[in-house]
């Protein structure tokens, strides 16, 4: 029997305190496909409809692939978007005998908190209440009831940077296989505590997130679970399951599966309050001063990474503070990526490359988050479509094609500044080689990005400085955030109480 296989993706992961919705646009503009586009620009890359390809051919599968969708990081899915993603998803459901497909875990929808536990309620009764579903996550998920209810199967990525997306591909099909065989009959189990964040923010390098991941792999190997996944959850998504998470997959129905969550996740609890790094180590005119007092002896760069203004936690990519600083500072031989605005790269466009001329930069969404609008004269060096592919090792790597629309580099002083049309974080040496940056000649980099550009950036830094300039999840941001949706008492925003369920 040839045994029918859904596979793709629909990725979002949504700040609830980001002002703007997100739109089929915004999935359009970071390059939707649909159906017969998929197969030549997925096959032969490092990521899960990759893998799913491969296996396809291990296998004998049948693969139906209607829809890989992907949205940076913003604001709500506006009710329009979220049904027609879904129905063109769902669309490729008709016929399949099982799925394995990557969907984030914290996307938030106008009418549905955890619109990813919709989207599997739904393939669930399309398929029917057998068919084997294994769905890719995201380690930053808030993995919800609903979710581990309707998949049989949840794999969360084990890596923060996410550089392990095909592996945990492939072992999702590896499970599907014999799934489809009646060799298991997997079931999930979910265990959460009364906690906004925690886990250390998902680090996997040191700390709670890396002991659980290691204390997993230890069960897996040892046949006590199919599949651990540990979750530290997305604290900005303002809902009522937000939070870290553990989820256990067995062979069917047992108690041992839900007592090693919980295990899992009163260690979560008891660690908490674990940071291995400072959130932020500098203000804006502080990174810019350490930048200056270090690049005539530069070998290497200085990367300064702005966290509060990160494009991959929801915010706006347009503040403008770090840059002027750096500015200000004077600094020589640096590079900044990026002003996240449209309006001047159509400006610049106007000017023309190899000519000078004034532009504004940034500061539109939120002029109080990270700085207003700043002027500058600069030349404009170069202009692209935004197209450039990254071989990177982070989860926009692999061999497969990005776009930021069309973009420009400027430069202003001893700066080339990066200003894109489709907002993103970063986390790829494309990002800068695309528009004539040589990252290795540069004596000081300035990324917006919290964690993930530590794949490809550390490797060539001589050092990294976390920096708050003031955006949209600035340290003093986040700690004024109001919500509304969470359960309550949480910690930290109440006094909880909580006595550990298993010794």
């Amino acid at each position: 029997m040839t045994y029918r296989i859904l596979t793709g993706h629909i990725n979002q992961e949504t700040n609830s305190f980001n002002k703007i919705p997100t739109t089929l646009e915004h999935f359009l503009a970071a390059g939707l496909l649909r159906g017969d586009e998929i197969p030549p620009a997925m096959r032969g890359t490092r990521t899960v409809v990759g893998a799913m390809f491969e296996a396809a051919e291990k296998f004998g599968w049948e693969v139906s692939h209607p829809l890989i969708a992907y949205a940076g990081p913003g604001g709500r899915l506006t009710r329009e978007t979220f049904e027609q993603l879904s129905d063109w998803f769902l669309e490729g459901a008709k016929g399949c005998h099982g799925a394995l497909f990557e969907l984030h875990g914290a996307m938030v929808a106008e009418d549905h908190e955890d619109p990813e536990g919709e989207i599997l309620a739904r393939l669930r009764a399309v398929l029917g209440p057998d068919a084997p579903i294994v769905a890719i996550l995201d380690l930053h998920a808030n993995v919800t009831e609903k979710m581990a209810a309707n998949a049989s199967v949840l794999i969360a990525v084990r890596t923060y940077p996410h550089i392990d997306y095909y592996e945990r591909a492939w072992q999702g099909a590896e499970l599907l296989d014999r799934a489809l065989r009646g060799e298991i009959r997997p079931r999930t189990f979910i265990a959460k505590r009364p906690m906004l964040f925690g886990l250390d923010g998902g680090r996997t390098q040191v700390g709670p997130m890396c002991e659980l991941i290691n204390r997993g792999n230890e069960l897996e190997a040892s046949g006590k679970a199919l599949v651990v996944s540990v979750c530290a959850g997305f604290e900005l998504s303002d809902i009522y399951d937000v939070g870290p998470s553990v989820t256990v997959t067995a062979d069917k129905d047992t108690t041992e599966a839900q007592c090693i969550a919980e295990e899992l996740m009163d260690y979560a609890w008891e660690t908490r309050e674990f940071v291995s790094t400072p959130w932020a180590e500098a203000n804006a005119v502080q990174a810019a001063e350490y930048a200056k007092s270090g690049e005539l002896d530069a070998e290497k760069p200085l990367v300064l990474a702005d966290t509060s203004d990160n494009p991959g936690g929801g915010a706006y990519g347009d503040a403008t503070e770090l840059l002027r600083a750096m500015i200000a500072a004077d600094l020589q031989n640096a590079a900044f990526h990026a002003i996240f605005d449209p309006a001047a790269v159509q400006a610049g466009i106007a000017i023309g490359v190899g000519n000078r001329g004034r532009i504004v930069l940034g500061g539109k969404h939120d002029p109080e988050k990270g700085g207003g609008p700043l002027e500058v004269e600069g030349l404009v060096v170069s202009i692209t479509d935004g197209h450039f592919r990254c071989y990177g090792p982070s989860f926009l790597g692999g061999g497969i094609w990005n776009s930021f629309g069309p973009s420009l580099m400027l430069r202003v002083g001893g700066i080339e500044i990066v200003v894109i049309s489709r907002n993103g974080q970063g986390v790829d040496l494309a990002q800068l080689t695309s528009l004539g940056i040589d990252p290795l000649r540069c004596a000081t980099i300035a990324l917006k990005s919290s964690h993930h550009f530590r794949a490809a950036f550390e490797p060539i830094a001589r050092e990294v400085l976390m920096v708050d300039s003031g955006g949209l999840i600035g340290s003093q941001t986040a700690s004024n955030a109001v919500y509304h949706h969470v359960r309550r008492p949480i910690w930290p925003i109440d006094d909880v109480k909580y006595q550990a369920r298993v010794s």
